[in-house]
């Protein structure tokens, strides 16, 4: 008998993925994980029904949710990521020579061992001297935490459940502060297809914080209409100012330095999404 994952994206759009087999599955005290093996994607992380990463395509977005704000940072020595438990951002973060710690903030502790587990080529980044694991709830970490950063890095899910703090408005106040005088914040801020309202309040909640806020884009196959936004905001450091060939290639997939002003040109709708004037609720 066969077996389909169904994730709906929205009321009116469904995907479905070809289940191989079911490697793992546990109810965890915030959520239904799952380890699959997906006709094509190769094993799959699955978070209350919803596909996080596959073997096939993970490093298009932890490539692109690490390289853009490490590379405009000159010196991104200290480094938090919140969530990202899988440890696909982490391994990309750690073949910077310029890091000398890493502090990752996940508040499921059993999607870590899972993904070092059965996901290694992610997971197996947990090993790394230079990291230190906090199992805690991102929003309230950074409340105190327990240094300032270069980088932050916010890899959420998507904002329902436990992940929904980590798109409001007082979560990115938090972020400024936890960074240094030069420092940069980069969140992943969802499909402009199907979450715009989304993408224009995380947008321009991080707009009014930071000196320089930039959005880019990137096509990601497993995940909803394909197309998805990353917001980053600097202290100092532009955008246009940034030479992304300094540091060299970063043995990615991805990512290169010839693609990284390319992704900040928008087209006419996103611009339209993030100049709009949707009410932004307090939150």
């Amino acid at each position: 008998m066969e077996i389909w994952l169904t994730e709906e994206q929205t009321r009116g759009y469904s995907v479905n993925w070809k289940v191989k087999s079911i490697i793992y599955k546990k109810k965890t005290m915030y959520q239904e994980l799952a380890i699959l093996e997906l006709e094509d994607f190769g094993k799959a992380l699955v978070l209350d029904g919803v596909i996080q990463v596959t073997e096939q395509d993970e490093y298009i977005y932890n490539e692109m949710i690490t390289h853009i704000p490490m590379v405009t940072h000159p010196n991104p020595a200290d480094v938090l990521i919140i969530g990202g438990g899988d440890g696909g951002a982490l391994r990309e973060v750690l073949k910077y020579k310029e890091v000398n710690a890493v502090d990752l903030v996940e508040i499921d502790s059993e999607v870590i061992e899972a993904c070092r587990e059965f996901l290694p080529s992610m997971g197996s980044s947990f090993d790394d001297e230079r990291v230190k694991v906090i199992i805690d709830d991102g929003r309230k970490y950074i409340e105190s935490p327990r240094k300032k950063y270069d980088v932050i890095i916010v890899d959420s899910s998507d904002p329902v459940g436990p992940a929904l703090k980590l798109f409001q408005k007082d979560f990115y106040k938090n972020c400024y502060k936890g960074l240094k005088d030069d420092g940069i914040l980069v969140a992943q801020t969802e499909s402009p297809f199907f979450y715009q309202k989304v993408l224009n309040k995380s947008y321009n909640y991080i707009c009014k914080l930071f000196k320089y806020t930039s959005l880019y884009l990137v096509c990601i196959p497993t995940y909803p209409s394909g197309l998805w936004s990353f917001t980053m905001g600097s202290k100092k450091y532009r955008v246009e100012d940034t030479d992304p060939f300094k540091k060299g290639e970063k043995n990615t997939k991805y990512y290169t330095p010839k693609i990284y002003h390319s992704v900040f040109k928008l087209p006419m709708f996103v611009e339209g999404i993030i100049t709009s004037g949707m009410n932004l609720e307090q939150s």
